[in-house]
């Protein structure tokens, strides 16, 4: 019994120190190596200053700013320490009535109809809560309103929004989607 006791122990210590520190000091290490960019965190600068993620959404309301998708991390959205969704299913009352306020609102603030339609990732929190991309289509919604209260001519930024375009990864993977954050600071360039 005893020499099972110490092969288990010297077992649990080998591969303790294998998997807990020589396999996470590696992976770390050929990251920093081969995707330094990502590993640091994909951080976004504007004057040498970071300004976040671009892998993490923040909250732009102004009329002047591109609008990225609402979230459902934390009590006020947007908090990366309390990523999630709202865990709400397509049946649940709260998410229809949720989504149908979000719907009006968006409207409202860019001066669209009732009826007129809207993607719904203008609408929908994504899983994390913490998306920061949208569709083509979300950013072009917006184009009108970003124009207007820009004092920006509108042809101006559906062009930056067309260079903003991130396409499928390899072609077929995932849904061509616009980086929120990177649109409004190269607005932010576009308006100086």
């Amino acid at each position: 019994m005893t020499r099972k006791l110490l092969t288990t122990a010297r077992m649990l210590v080998v591969m303790t120190v294998l998997l807990g520190v020589i396999y996470p000091l590696a992976v770390t290490g050929l990251a920093q190596v081969f995707f330094p960019r990502q590993a640091g965190g994909s951080l976004i600068e504007r004057d040498g200053q970071p300004v976040g993620s671009a892998l993490i959404g923040q909250k732009f309301t102004g009329p002047g700013y591109f609008h990225g998708r609402p979230s459902a991390a934390g009590k006020e959205g947007y908090d990366a320490a309390a990523s999630a969704g709202s865990n709400l299913g397509p049946t649940s009352k709260e998410l229809v009535a949720t989504v149908a306020k979000r719907l009006a609102a968006v409207r409202t603030v860019n001066g669209l109809p009732a009826g007129a339609p809207v993607p719904a990732d203008l609408v929908t929190a994504s899983a994390s809560g913490l998306d920061p991309d949208i569709s083509p289509e979300a950013a072009y919604l917006q184009v009108a309103r970003v124009a207007r209260a820009r004092n920006l001519p509108e042809d101006k930024v559906r062009s930056l929004v067309d260079r903003n375009i991130t396409g499928r990864q390899l072609g077929i993977l995932g849904e061509p989607r616009v980086n929120v954050l990177i649109l409004n600071l190269e607005l932010d360039k576009l308006s100086r």
